[in-house]
């Protein structure tokens, strides 16, 4: 066989190898993700054929359904409307997939039912292809309280099982009923509305400072590197400067010294800032980590849809905390750059009702396929341990104070025992209109709720505004509970 022949037929073996190659790639290996992509239409418009999935509340209340039409398509509806749009979104063709709809796709369309093989001979024997059925662990009663409890304002709540990670409440207001974006039109007014922002997750997406509450973050770095304990004095006096910079407390308030935990109670600014300090950026940014700061929530949800919380800096998220730009000592007491999202600060108060132990936060219970069975149960995951038992109980004692005796007074609940810590970071310097935020646990003794309020520019702090709210959700949640 002479040179030029056999050239050509390795060009032509090679040829074929990379169409296999590529053929390959989109068939087979990112087929997948090819499918769950918001812009294939091609699956969209499957999908019309498609009996999609039921998804459930705990409770077993439907919170969304496919409808079947005259022509043999289905539509999604959503029974309870607004209550639920932010943790399950919608699957519309028109306007793609968003929250638990798309995350759950492959199931609530049937694809991890079937193999392809079994797809095809449904489709020559004229079945018509059915979705699994999703339940979550999300708590009806306490959601309706937590959107009634929001009222008129911008904010968001979220509670979590601390002990198993299960989120039972996602409120984010103002809401919408997804049942509306059938017109197109309805789509269009709710993302022109720049005020409201009511297309936004406030639970998982772009955050707000978190004000004292992120005290917490700090006294845990301080107290598990037994660098401080509760009783360790520290200056309380207002002017003291750091980074350079005089740092005052709230109304201009001095005080002598002031153990940790006194520190906490008041919710003093100039103690927890000298804290920070002294336990150093590297420390910090250990913690912060252990907590899940600086990457996306590990949730059962659209990763495009929830941001990292942490330092952020003309827009752009910081790559750690320890960048030069950082004011250690504003950052410990939750200002500085920091842009946290209210998962993020339940799960704050989750690592500490949990012994320390931060469990994996997960809207998924179970998916059943057509058949009855089982083809998924979530099971607790711990995805850390940020602190020894012994710091997370010398925190509850310390968060415990803030409620008996401190600015978390309005979290109070009769008989029961509460932990808690209130945050308020000023949006306007010199007025009154503020970012206010509550997290919290119970029974402290025995915790099965951990939860983080923020509600948006209201004119007042934490205590007043945020704190009643997490009281009313804590309150629901116990009751359900048992």
């Amino acid at each position: 066989m002479n040179r030029p022949i056999v050239r050509l037929y390795g060009l032509v073996v090679v040829l074929f190898a990379l169409l296999i190659a590529f053929t390959s790639r989109w068939t087979v290996f990112e087929a997948s993700s090819l499918r769950q992509n918001a812009l294939n239409r091609r699956t969209l418009l499957q999908q019309e054929r498609i009996e999609r999935g039921r998804v459930f509340a705990a409770d077993g209340t439907v919170l969304a359904r496919s409808v079947r039409g005259r022509e043999g398509t289905y539509q999604r509806t959503y029974p309870t409307g607004s209550l639920f749009v932010q943790a399950i979104g919608y699957s519309y063709t028109d306007l793609s997939q968003t929250g638990l709809e798309r995350y759950r796709n492959p199931a609530l369309d049937g694809e991890t039912s079937a193999s392809n093989l079994q797809a095809i001979l449904d489709q020559l024997q004229g079945k018509r292809r059915q979705g699994d059925e999703v339940s979550t662990t999300l708590n009806p009663a306490a959601q309706r309280t937590a959107v009634a409890a929001l009222a008129e304002h911008r904010g968001a709540v979220v509670a979590l099982d601390p002990r198993t990670g299960a989120v039972e409440v996602m409120a984010s207001t103002p809401s919408f009923d997804p049942n509306l974006l059938r017109s197109y039109s309805a789509y269009e007014r709710l993302t022109h509305d720049s005020y409201g922002m009511p297309l936004v997750n406030r639970a998982l997406q772009y955050g707000y400072a978190p004000g004292s509450t992120f005290k917490i973050v700090t006294a845990t770095a301080a107290i598990d590197t037994g660098q401080y304990t509760p009783r360790s004095l520290v200056s309380g006096r207002g002017g003291i400067v750091v980074s350079g910079v005089p740092l005052s407390n709230d109304n201009g308030e001095s005080y002598g010294e002031l153990t940790l935990t006194e520190g906490l109670v008041k919710s003093v600014n100039t103690v927890y800032a000298q804290v920070a300090e002294h336990v150093g950026k590297q420390t910090l940014a250990r913690y912060m980590s252990r907590f899940g700061f600086d990457a996306k929530p590990r949730l059962d949800y659209p990763d495009e849809e929830m941001s990292a919380s942490g330092e952020y800096l003309g827009g752009q998220r910081l790559i750690s905390p320890t960048s030069r730009f950082v004011d250690v000592g504003r950052m410990g007491i939750g200002q500085d750059k920091l842009q946290v999202v209210p998962l993020q600060m339940a799960e704050v108060a989750a690592a500490v009702a949990n012994h320390g132990r931060l469990m994996v936060p997960h809207l998924t219970k179970r998916i059943v396929d057509p058949e009855g069975r089982t083809v998924l149960q979530v099971a607790p995951r711990v995805q850390s341990v940020v602190m020894k038992p012994a710091t997370a109980a010398a925190l509850t004692g310390m968060m415990e104070a803030v409620v008996s005796e401190g600015t978390g007074t309005a979290a109070q609940i009769p008989g029961v025992r509460v932990a808690g810590k209130t945050g308020t970071a000023e949006t306007q310097i010199g007025t009154a209109v503020n970012n206010v935020w509550f997290i919290a646990f119970a029974p402290a003794q025995s915790p099965s709720v951990a939860i983080a309020v923020t509600l948006q520019a209201v004119p007042g702090q934490g205590a007043a505004f945020a704190a009643p709210v997490a009281r009313q959700v804590m309150e629901t949640l116990l009751r359900s509970n048992g």
